[in-house]
């Protein structure tokens, strides 16, 4: 059974009988009247979800620029958040409640998408929907460059767009629809290893999954953030009582004096450095410094720039150069240079290692800020229930925010509740807390449900971001081939606050030298605090970046040493009894050599097809094929991170799986049922699922570092088998004898047991079992020794690509992605994880670049089109892991890691010229083939 639809999201608005839709002043929407607002300079998206409670419709930008919002009027889609509710006057608008009647395609185009598994976190598919809707219902999806023109005014940060362009075509062209993959039957092994369809794609795909602006209880009051704009200021607050006399409305301004607990929050207690707000100095570009709390009409309109405070500009430091310097102001007192955290893994005599090696290179590399973008900006709302504070709000850690809070607040955790709603995107940047503490502040001093929902520009603003890496590294290899040493300094910009800083500063050391035998070793990373929008999560904790470096320096080696890129790399691969340069031992599930072994034939057949290519095609364009290859720990470096999954049975013979891990679109609430279900032998059906709520499910931890399929996912496997075992020892039944459950009843064997006759626990179950797992790891000492991960993902990615020497443009054309996952638990969803991670590193590769102050926007902050996308092939190989659930490692990150390297090395395949910056834009891409002798030579009179 799907998870139950959040009781909290409110129910559309009836229609007007007596209205006819004609008349002036109405509008028909899905199908019947209602008249429309007095100010008719509102707009659709503002009307459709506060009027009509049509919330479907989601705002993703407010600016027309990623489509989340798009409708159809009069069979034309519409941008809802840019267009005036005048233009509806007469109208006939579709919204993605009303699809499945209103249009001929609807019913199928919704069914397409959920078995095609080509909805992910959700937040873009009624955008999605309606435009291809449109075109379709137009005739103009006809093959698949249709179905990607119908779509390409709608942004996804999650799909890689190919599955749902797979289901557009498939409905617009009347293909023969490819069927939903139902839950399986009973019995270990019935579900594991099948494409079941997401439990949860209905409210997908029909409008009613609630995200952090949709269930916003209608007497709520709205926050909004008074922020610096400047990069540091000192502040003083003027008369706020005199602010609050001069706009009714208004019913309260919050400033850090009214933080009841600790003004601080972080990811870990010893890193705690955020205010909620802070008392005098804003340390990065539009900070918050207070709240205003009010009416919604009343905080809509409201002009800041009368807000009472006096700014003081302060000096202020933007690159890790100008915070190391010796007069460079301190962000924070406690941390000299504003150093942060330095993280090494040391291992021989790297120096002595690369003096004697017969090849060795040499690079420097840099990368910048990048921004996550996921399409729902943060949201949520709170309220008191009796003496606990209540947060809706999405979020990819919802029981460290109830720590974290309860310290805001200063008050035990049992008093505070979080509960995650949908989370539209997240690859780390929910992991930190964003609207949560000032929400919970204002519903600490109000007798009001709160609510804010954050622009796009201060979603953009206040997030983390990407950590902007500056590297210098060195390797070296025998005359044999085999790599001999590497050397590694990577400085990493964390920005004004710790955030998940020390994560990356620990990681990348271990990840630097690649899935490498290396019997010599030195890599140190730092994390360096400046006045920026702090850096934190983002898929791959500061590896991807490392990897575009680490491996151009393996392809110059790999082609120094007179090597084929890929036979380097697997005459180098780590094998199954290795030692890393912690002093790990893999022992297990290493499964690089068959990820290289999958590529060979598609890397050779490339090579050549490239070659005759290259020979036909004009001098101005060149192909090339690029190789990378990676390793990536599952799970936190070296500290403990259990989950806690239970499954109860009630009297009535009803099983219910308690697993509070965050779906924030890769599939846990389908893949942990899946793994619960064949632990306990029954039908996925059989289970009802309670998601994540910090007052109705164990911890899980965080939706983060690969962790949930693996560590979760061993929990739910864990409760699963533990619950058969006590099963089968009351009923006295064999160890191998099956287990049934029945109307208030259960079975083993051909024993039953009348649940009547049970006593019931604390949480009201007849029979309950609760397990935990934590990874088996031990932290790292001064020199890097330890075992920091329990298992590691290991893989390799092939990227074709098309230089355009005269304007620098790169366009990718195919990626080959060869995953060793440990055991496949739904391979479609994995298919869908790796092909949206394929996405983001094109991005990351030849795109994204966010500039503090300068971007906060969708239209400006580019990332990955429809049209943008390559073809991607997925290649699986499964080398299990004992500690894994079925043997299954997880994939989120680990499919992020090599894309953005192997296009990079494409690129010099293709042109002969190093790019040594990412992104590689056009300009990137110029000044590496002048540098390199290898552009074309300018017309005359050209600059």
């Amino acid at each position: 059974m799907a998870p139950p639809r959040d009781p909290t999201c409110p129910r559309a608005a009836s229609p007007s009988p007596s209205l006819s839709a004609t008349a002036p002043g109405c509008v028909e929407i899905n199908g019947h009247p209602h008249r429309l607002p007095t100010d008719l300079s509102r707009t659709a998206v503002d009307f459709l979800r506060e009027d009509l409670r049509l919330r479907g419709t989601k705002v993703g930008c407010g600016q027309g620029d990623c489509g989340s919002c798009t409708i159809v009027v009069d069979g034309e889609p519409r941008y809802a958040c840019v267009t005036p509710v005048a233009q509806l006057d007469g109208r006939r608008v579709t919204t993605v409640e009303g699809l499945a009647t209103a249009s001929p395609c609807g019913a199928r185009l919704q069914q397409a998408l959920l078995a095609h598994q080509a909805v992910q976190c959700g937040f873009c598919i009624p955008g999605m929907l309606m435009a291809a809707s449109a075109a379709i219902d137009a005739g103009e999806v006809r093959d698949r460059a249709g179905a990607c023109a119908a779509i390409d005014g709608v942004l996804c940060r999650c799909t890689g767009y190919r599955k749902i362009v797979d289901a557009v075509t498939e409905v617009g062209t009347g293909a023969a629809p490819r069927p939903l993959t139902p839950p399986p039957g009973a019995g270990e092994g019935a579900a594991v290893g099948r494409p079941l369809t997401r439990l949860d794609g209905p409210e997908k795909v029909d409008g009613s999954q609630c995200f952090g602006a949709d269930g916003i209880p209608a007497d709520s009051l709205y926050l909004r953030a008074v922020r610096c704009p400047f990069p540091r200021a000192r502040f003083v607050l003027g008369d706020l009582d005199a602010y609050l006399r001069a706009h009714p409305g208004l019913h309260r301004v919050l400033t850090h004096a009214d933080v009841p607990g600790r003004n601080l929050h972080g990811i870990a207690p010893a890193y705690a450095d955020q205010p909620v707000l802070p008392a005098s100095e804003a340390r990065h570009h539009l900070e918050a410094i207070a709240l205003v709390v009010g009416e919604r009409a009343a905080v809509a309109a409201l002009d800041l720039a009368g807000f009472p405070v006096e700014w003081e500009p302060l000096p202020a430091v933007f690159t890790v150069d100008e915070a190391a310097r010796p007069d460079a102001p301190l962000l924070h007192a406690n941390r000299a240079g504003n150093l942060l955290v330095e993280g090494r893994v040391l291992r021989g005599d790297a120096a002595a290692a690369l003096r004697e090696a017969a090849h060795v290179v040499t690079g420097r590399f840099a990368s910048s800020f990048v921004e996550h973008a996921y399409l729902e900006p943060e949201a949520g709302w709170a309220r008191r229930v009796g003496d606990t504070i209540e947060l809706h709000s999405p979020t990819q850690a919802p029981h460290p925010h109830r720590e974290d809070l309860a310290r805001v607040l200063g008050v035990p955790e049992p008093r505070v509740r979080v509960v995650p709603t949908a989370v539209g995107g997240g690859f780390g940047g929910k992991l930190d807390m964003t609207v949560q503490p000032l929400l919970a502040v204002a519903a600490w001093h109000l007798d009001r449900p709160v609510a804010i929902v954050f622009s796009r520009e201060e979603s953009m603003a206040s997030s983390t971001k990407r950590h902007p890496a500056r590297i210098v590294s060195t390797m070296a290899a025998g005359s044999d081939g085999r790599l001999r040493a590497v050397e590694f300094e990577g400085d990493y910009n964390t920005g004004a606050f710790a955030s998940w800083g020390t994560a990356v500063a620990n990681r990348v050391p271990v990840h630097a030298g690649g899935p490498y035998r290396l019997p010599h070793y030195a890599a140190r990373a730092r994390a360096i605090h400046t006045h920026v929008t702090p850096a934190g999560a983002f898929r791959g904790f500061g590896v991807p970046q490392t990897t575009m470096s680490q491996e151009q320096l393996i392809d110059e080696l790999a082609l120094k040493a007179g090597w084929d890129p890929l036979e380097f790399r697997a005459l180098n691969a780590l094998r199954p009894g290795d030692t890393l340069p912690t002093g790990q031992l893999l022992d297990d599930s290493v499964g690089l050599v068959e990820c290289l072994d999958a590529l060979r034939p598609r890397w050779t057949e490339a090579l050549a097809r490239i070659a005759a290519r290259n020979a036909k095609a004009p001098p101005q364009r060149r192909h090339g094929v690029g190789l990378a290859a990676f390793f990536y720990g599952c799970g936190n470096t070296g500290t403990p991170n259990p989950s806690t999954v239970r499954i109860g049975v009630r009297p009535d013979g009803t099983l219910v799986l308690h697993q509070g891990a965050v779906d924030a679109g890769q599939g846990s609430n389908t893949v942990i049922p899946q793994i619960a279900a064949d632990a306990l032998g029954v039908p996925v059906g059989r289970l009802h699922i309670v998601g994540p709520d910090t007052h109705l499910t164990p911890d899980c931890g965080r939706t983060s570092a690969s962790r949930q399929t693996f560590v979760t996912g061993r929990a739910a496997f864990l409760a699963g088998t533990a619950l058969r075992r006590r099963i089968r020892a009351l009923l006295n039944a064999a160890e191998d004898a099956p287990v049934h459950f029945g109307e208030g009843w259960v079975g083993a064997g051909d024993a039953r047991l009348p649940l009547r006759e049970l006593p019931l626990d604390a949480h009201g179950y007849a029979l309950c079992a609760e397990e935990r797992f934590d990874p088996p790891t031990r932290s790292l000492d001064a020199a890097g020794q330890g075992r920091p991960y329990a298992t590691y993902a290991f893989g390799a990615q092939m990227a074709e690509v098309e230089v355009d020497l005269e304007t620098g443009r790169v366009r990718v054309r195919r990626v080959v992605a060869a995953h060793d996952v440990g055991r496949r638990v739904n391979p479609t969803l994995l298919e869908g994880q790796i092909e949206g991670a394929v996405a983001q590193g094109v991005g990351l590769a030849l795109m994204e670049q966010y500039l503090p102050g300068r971007n906060n926007n969708l239209h400006d902050y580019l990332i990955p089109t429809v049209h943008d996308v390559p073809e991607v092939e997925v290649l699986f190989v499964e080398a299990p892991t004992p500690i894994g659930p079925y043997g299954a490692k997880g994939i989120g990150e680990p499919a992020l890691v090599p894309t953005a390297a192997a296009i990079l090395n494409a690129i010099h395949h293709a042109t002969g010229a190093r790019v040594r910056e990412a992104p590689a834009t056009p300009d990137v891409v110029l000044r590496a083939l002048a540098a390199a002798g290898r552009g074309l030579p300018l017309a005359p009179g050209a600059r």
